[in-house]
Formats: structure tokens, C-alpha cells, sequence
């Protein structure tokens, strides 16, 4: 297999927050030099992971044009951020979303979870974060479809790019285009903007929120509102930062309520799961709480789990909990093998590379857990990760020539016979290969 320089993040805050720290050291690598790979042109090592949206209609050249005559937001030194409203643990716990009760329930609320569940049986689909190897998984939904194997799933839950994709897999196959046009046609100048930090971030993510305004529109979210009504339900989550809680947030029960709130709401949402702290800004969301109205911080669901099933609780292996679920389907975005290299003393470098080893264990852990989930529930499990056997270069954050590669592993993999395996894949039981080295990108 081709070697992947991984960057991407884990839940553990402290290492979903270290690839970030590679922007204090852009002066260092500067110096340093391009690092050199045997394929395709020299990468320097100054690119920041990044999330797949949905992709503007209009070509790159033409988006490239656009931003290049938007005036460049002011220096971080200039800004000057708001104090925040101060509150309570307590007042945190008891808040709400100002008229949409609804909204959302903390990931560790057992009751809130189960009222939330939607009444008829099916089979559950859960998507993974991944960044840009979430072409993966758009591939495989698109193939399902064309095999004609794709069921209408009464529950869909998605972190990060899991989570930026879930409202078109939810929506229905009338948007597998617009899967297939996010993530084969964007490239990183689409999701962030670097050497443009702010006084919360490294760089500046309005890329990524003007591309999640544009395709998340007011059709989408009378399309994500009619599925509710049906029954089904539409799991996002994000990480509370003030609580240090995982949050989950019932899509379908936004966009029912309909109207500017609701699409401002639904919106930032995605855009907080897709917020890598430190690297993108938070997500500020306005609450009330006993008449009390603040701001909470959210960012990257990841910080609670590559993927999400059911509350911890439920999830431990003390539980006698069983799914209330016919099967269930996880996506895994994200490569799980082993990459040897002799890692420079460079801490840089040292950085992603333990990130890239965390990833694949947390991964792994997690679907253990599930699968074990499954069994105590009676029900199959199906998981779907990407092929050891891809081994497509990629020169950088988001190259559409690497994605577009993935996205069609997916599809072959979606639309053939066995597109998932009913257990989690074994653990590599040999050393890792040494193999070429190859920049790539991906983040939650």
C-alpha cells in the first residue's frame, strides 16, 4: 500500500487539538523546506486538516476568481473577540435552544435518547469522521443506490464529514449527486482559508460556512423536515467545549420547525461538527436557561467518538441495553492500517504521526464495541471500511484526483455483492510494511 501522511484528529482533546500547533511552527518548516515525495510535485508541510462540504456549482477557477477579489478579513491582531456571557455548569445542563425545545439532547442523557428514537423498526446507518476520506463512504451510499440495496434508514447519525453528508444520504438518492460533486470536485481553498487566522483559530473557516449555507438550503431542510414527519430520525453531534459534553442534535426536529431560525440552526450545526478546535473557530450557539440567554462553544463531534450509536451508558459492556434497531450499518471513513516511517525529530511531524496511530485504535475500539452492541441486541452488524488494497496518491489537502479515486473504490464496493463484512475487520497481526511516501490530508 501506498504510505499516506495522515493528518487527522482523534477524540482525546489533547490530540485532536496538536495538529493544529503544526500553524506555530509554518515559520519553522519555512526554513525547513519542502518535503520532498517520490510522486507527483514537492508538498510543503503547511497544510491544516479540513472538512468536505458540499461543493459550489460554479467551476474551482471561477471560485478561485471570486475569492481572489474578496477583500482578506482583518488580522487576527486586529480583532477583537466579545466577552462572552458568563454561567453556570447548572445553567448549561438546563439550557435550550430558544423556541426549539426539541433541538438537541446531551449524548450522556439516557431518557432523552430514547424519546428521541423514532417508533418504527429498521435498520440504522452510522457515519464516521473521516475529512476528505469521506468520498469513501459518499461512494458507497451512491453504489447502494445503483444496486438498488439502499433502504430508506429510520435512523442516520453522522460526526464530522459523517455528519456533513448525513442530511443528503437522509434526504434521500435524489442528492447522490451532489455527494458525488462534494467530494470529487473540492479542493482545499473550498473549506479554509490559511494565513488567516483569528483570535480563536489558526485559520479562517468561511470557506467551509459560505459552502454549507449555499447547499444546505431551504429545499434540503424541507426535505430533511418531511423525512421527520415520516418517522425517521437525523442524528448530528458536536462537542460542548464549556461542558466538555457531547451533544446530539435532532436534525429532522430543526427543520420541522422551519424558517430563518431553524436553517441558521441546522447550518451551524454542521458547521460545529466540523470545527476542529483550535484550528477552525467554534461554533457559538445561543441558549436559554431560566430565562438566561448565552452562548455555548461547540466544535468537532469528534472529540466525543469516531462515530456515534447510543449513549455510553448503554454502550458499556455492563449494559443489558439492546438497540431498538433491525441491523446496523456503520460507515467507517477513515483508513485503519498501519503506515511505517522513520519519523524525523521534528515535532511537527512526530505530531502527526501519533495522531495518525491514535485514529485507527480509537476506530477500532469503537466498533469493537459496537459489534458486541449488535450481538446483545439479536441484530446483524455491517461495517464497511475502505479496501486495503487503495492505494491512490494524493498531493495534498483535498486533491480531487484522490478523492474522485476513493469515491469510486466506494461506489464499486457499494454496488457489488458484499459491500459490508458482518464483523470488524482483524487487527493487523504483522508488522506495517514500509512504503512510499505520499502527502495526504484528512481530518474529522
Amino acid at each position: 500500500m501506498i504510505k499516506h501522511k495522515r493528518w487527522t484528529t482523534c477524540t482525546a482533546a489533547a490530540l485532536i487539538s496538536a495538529p493544529i500547533l503544526l500553524s506555530s511552527w509554518l515559520a519553522l518548516a519555512a526554513d525547513r523546506g519542502p518535503t520532498p515525495s517520490p510522486i507527483g510535485p514537492a508538498v510543503t508541510p503547511s497544510g491544516l486538516p479540513a472538512i468536505v462540504v458540499a461543493r459550489d456549482e460554479r467551476p474551482s477557477a471561477d471560485r478561485a476568481a471570486k475569492k481572489a477579489k474578496e477583500p482578506p478579513p482583518p488580522p487576527a491582531a486586529q480583532q477583537k473577540l466579545p466577552p462572552r456571557v458568563p454561567f453556570t455548569a447548572a445553567e448549561d445542563a438546563a439550557s435550550v435552544i430558544p423556541g426549539m425545545p426539541d433541538a438537541r439532547f446531551f449524548m450522556d442523557s439516557v431518557a432523552d435518547y430514547k424519546n428521541a428514537l423514532p417508533q418504527q423498526p429498521g435498520p440504522w446507518l452510522i457515519l464516521s469522521s473521516g475529512g476528505a476520506d469521506g468520498a469513501f463512504g459518499a461512494g458507497l451510499i451512491v453504489g447502494l443506490t445503483a444496486a438498488g440495496a439502499r433502504p430508506a434508514y429510520p435512523v442516520v447519525t453522522g460526526v464530522s464529514t459523517g455528519a456533513l453528508m448525513a442530511p443528503f444520504i437522509f434526504a434521500g438518492p435524489r442528492y447522490d449527486d451532489t455527494l458525488r460533486e462534494a467530494y470529487t470536485k473540492i479542493t482545499a481553498a473550498d473549506v479554509f482559508e490559511a494565513g488567516s487566522s483569528t483570535g480563536e483559530s489558526f485559520v479562517n473557516s468561511w470557506p467551509l460556512r459560505d459552502f454549507i449555507a449555499k447547499e444546505m438550503t431551504p429545499a434540503v431542510l424541507g426535505d430533511v423536515a418531511a423525512e421527520h414527519r415520516r418517522g425517521r430520525r437525523l442524528f448530528v453531534v458536536t462537542s460542548d467545549l464549556d461542558a466538555e459534553r457531547s451533544v446530539v442534535w435532532n436534525m429532522g426536529a430543526i427543520a420541522a420547525h422551519g424558517g430563518d431560525d431553524a436553517l441558521k440552526l441546522f447550518r451551524s450545526v454542521l458547521l460545529a461538527s466540523a470545527s476542529i478546535p483550535g484550528g477552525f473557530p467554534p461554533v457559538m450557539i445561543d441558549v436559554e436557561a431560566n430565562g438566561k440567554r448565552f452562548q455555548e462553544m461547540h466544535v468537532d463531534g469528534g472529540l466525543g467518538g469516531q462515530f456515534f450509536v447510543a449513549p455510553p451508558a448503554l454502550m458499556a459492556p455492563v449494559s443489558d441495553y439492546k438497540l431498538p434497531a433491525t441491523q446496523l450499518y456503520i460507515v467507517v471513513n477513515t483508513s485503519l492500517q498501519r503506515f511505517f516511517k522513520v519519523v524525523d525529530r521534528f515535532a511537527p511531524d512526530i505530531l502527526t504521526q501519533s495522531i495518525g496511530m491514535a485514529v485507527p485504535v480509537d476506530t477500532r475500539l469503537m466498533m469493537d464495541r459496537a459489534y458486541v452492541v449488535a450481538r446483545r441486541s439479536g441484530i446483524p452488524f455491517n461495517v464497511a471500511t475502505i479496501p486495503e488494497s487503495f492505494n491512490a496518491p494524493s498531493k495534498g489537502a483535498f486533491d480531487p484526483k484522490y478523492m474522485g479515486a476513493l469515491f469510486q473504490v466506494g461506489f464499486e464496493q457499494g454496488r457489488g455483492a458484499s459491500p459490508f463484512s458482518s464483523q470488524p475487520p482483524p487487527y493487523p497481526g504483522e508488522p506495517p510494511s514500509q512504503s512510499s511516501h505520499i502527502e495526504k490530508t484528512g481530518a474529522n
